[in-house]
């Protein structure tokens, strides 16, 4: 084996650190591995539990992984942190998000940990969104040696639930996200692993660095490419056991009842009130125990040891109290519920009709219209927060109500228990042959703060399945039913809801190609509330969170964040977030590290033409006289007829510019 060992910390002879391990793949090219294991594993060998990512062991995910697999090492299992592919330092090049190549690879890694001698040839899987999804897929794959995963803010579905399309509609992250992997995979390796060819590495990385986002937009309805990898195609394929994990401020939260509805697989589920985080260093409070439970898991799967895993609620829910919306917020309130049975045959509809006197028990009497400007929705939260800063929560939502359609119900005679996806059904009539609907359910506070609870969207050329689009005529009615995202919400009395229903939501969805008018026929438009009735029953508890980290960061410059506001002189409305990642070195691998991001949004209430979004990255990496940095940035417009993309990459070997690349498309709008 080609390693170099040390203890994780001085005096920390428990533990054995080997990095870097080459682990061989079929074709030749090696991939880069980051291995804990307890110090007499060797004599003892135990189960290993692999994470598997492209986002860089030595200084991208090191804080993490410190954390998580010293914790994991100390407590009888290998972890095992594996670049993949023309990431990090794994030789190869990338191809795309959930490759054959990525997949393929991944059932390698599985076959040759297996066959190590300190692994006793049980392997898990764990992982967190990219680590998630790749986790499940892999599990679909069924290779032997791979008997549980814990899979966290995943998804089982590539176009209902990942961060490109919802509900049909294109989300503004796609780009974004397109922007974020441009960034993170133009990084070089790492000379002290790699060796002096470090440079050759990287260039040719660079010269084959792809523009995710072209291949996502032109994938705009669900088809073959988004099937291929969507677990849900195929839920019967996986045979390792699945502890499905998410959270209500995660953009993620609909995987987890539905996978855990979907698999024949022995699945549980737990959702918290978390953003884009490992439950033990989540967001909001209260973090849980996390690893302690993935331990119960493991120790089932992998060791045979009776944990009672199997006796759990098939999910275990944090269902919110009503709280004052904030952009930021340290704490959630609420309480942890079970559902022993996922559906669960206790939770019922409860129709509300749609109609001139907002929701209630009577159906509508009059039509109803809506038509939004094209900047309505920028009191939402970010589609997934958690990924770049703490302050991407939703904000009070008064300002976007007063401009769309408000219905509210009576206030609430007693509390009610939402849990599940609502669903809504609008019996509609267009003015315009494509557009979207977006329905927000929100809580009415009796302190007169409106506060989100969940939302929904469709793309109207959508409503007959989103693998075709069908233009709509103006003027003729069309029924449509779809759900909103799950969540688990506590409505105390004398609060009152609301469905604000709208024609825009900038900047979450890309804005339909002309403003859309709506007239809701009161006959059959009604929203179905899942709710579940008040129980007097024990809740689920967990132990203290673990967040000691086994390693230390030396901070050379502070996070920052910055929101701003603004209207142009020409009326434009523009949305700017600065993210400063700070700076650190990271002690173990001597990696210094540094990022700022800046992110634009630009729109015209009048003109969703008007349409821009820009997004670049600052990436610096080193380490003492070795010094290197990145510039990004893609840009995305669009007319009536097609999305324009403009990106660039410059990549620095101290002050001397290493590489240059550009990219200019265009591609055509397919009902989106």
């Amino acid at each position: 084996m080609d390693t170099k060992t040390k203890p994780v910390l001085p005096g920390g002879d428990d533990i054995v650190i080997l990095d870097p391990v080459w682990i061989p793949m079929a074709d030749g090219v090696k991939l880069a591995a980051r291995i804990w294991l307890p110090a007499d594993a060797l004599r003892r060998p135990v189960p290993v539990i692999l994470e598997y990512l492209p986002y860089r062991r030595r200084d991208g995910t090191l804080a993490r992984d410190e954390l998580t697999h010293a914790w994991l090492a100390r407590n009888g299992y290998g972890g095992v942190r594996v670049d993949i592919r023309g990431n990090g330092d794994s030789e190869g090049f990338m191809e795309d998000e959930y490759s054959d190549t990525e997949l393929a690879d991944g059932v390698q890694v599985i076959d040759w940990l297996s066959r190590q001698s300190w692994c006793s040839g049980a392997v898990g899987m764990i992982g967190i969104s990219w680590g998630g999804f790749n986790g499940l897929q892999i599990a679909q794959l069924a290779p032997p040696a791979l008997k549980a995963a814990v899979t966290i803010c995943f998804t089982d579905d590539r176009y209902a639930d990942d961060i490109h399309y919802m509900g049909g509609c294109l989300l503004t992250e796609n780009m974004g996200w397109s922007s974020q992997m441009l960034a993170y995979s133009s990084r070089p390796p790492d000379p002290e692993v790699v060796g002096e060819d470090w440079r050759a590495i990287w260039r040719a990385r660079l010269e084959r660095q792809p523009l995710l986002l072209e291949t996502w937009l032109a994938h705009q309805r669900r088809d073959d490419y988004w099937r291929r990898a969507s677990v849900c195609e195929d839920f019967d394929s996986v045979k390792a056991a699945i502890l499905a994990v998410g959270g209500w401020a995660d953009a993620y939260s609909n995987a987890v009842p539905r996978t855990v509805a979907g698999l024949s697989a022995m699945t549980k589920g737990i959702v918290g009130p978390w953003a884009h985080k490992y439950p033990n260093v989540a967001w909001p409070d209260p973090a849980i125990g996390f690893l302690t439970e993935c331990k119960r898991w493991f120790d089932r799967w992998l060791k045979d040891e009776p944990t009672g895993v199997e006796e759990d609620p098939d999910l275990r829910l944090y269902l919110m109290d009503s709280d004052l919306p904030a952009r930021r917020m340290g704490v959630r309130s609420g309480r942890w519920v079970a559902e022993p049975v996922w559906p669960s045959p206790r939770i019922h509809d409860r129709r509300f009709y749609l109609s001139s006197k907002g929701l209630g028990d009577v159906a509508g009497d009059v039509p109803l219209s809506v038509t939004s400007p094209a900047t309505l929705g920028i009191t939402g939260q970010r589609f997934c927060p958690g990924m770049r800063s703490f302050e991407e929560l939703a904000a009070d939502q008064r300002a976007d109500d007063d401009a769309c359609l408000s219905l509210d119900s009576s206030p609430m005679v007693e509390g009610i228990d939402i849990v599940g996806a609502p669903k809504l059904g609008l019996r509609l009539t267009p003015d315009q042959s494509a557009g979207f609907v977006v329905a927000r359910l929100c809580d009415l506070r009796p302190d007169g703060s409106i506060a989100l609870i969940t939302l929904g969207a469709l793309n109207l050329t959508h409503r007959d399945g989103h693998d075709k689009v069908t233009p709509m005529r103006p003027g003729d009615i069309i029924e449509v039913e779809f759900a909103l995202n799950d969540i688990a919400y506590h409505l105390p009395t004398g609060h009152r809801l609301r469905l604000a229903i709208s024609t825009a939501y900038w900047p979450m969805l890309w804005p339909s190609a002309s403003p859309l008018a709506l007239k809701i026929e009161p006959e059959g438009s009604a929203l179905d509330l899942p709710l579940r009735p008040a129980i007097d029953e024990p809740a689920p508890t967990f132990g203290a969170p673990e967040q000691t980290r086994e390693g230390r960061a030396e901070e050379r410059r502070a996070e920052g964040f910055t929101r701003e506001d603004t209207v142009l002189q020409d009326g434009t409305h523009r949305l700017q977030l600065i993210t400063d990642g700070g700076a650190r070195r990271e002690v173990s691998t001597g990696m210094e590290v540094a990022k700022t991001i800046t992110e634009t949004w630009d729109i015209h209430p009048d003109d969703p033409l008007s349409a821009r979004t820009e997004a670049s990255w600052l990436f610096e990496v080193g380490r003492d006289d070795w010094q290197t940095h990145t510039e990004t940035w893609t840009e995305m417009t669009c007319d009536a007829t097609q999305f324009y993309v403009k990106a660039g990459l410059k990549a620095y070997e101290g002050n001397e510019l290493f590489f240059e690349k550009t990219w200019a498309f265009s591609i055509m709008r397919d009902g989106v």
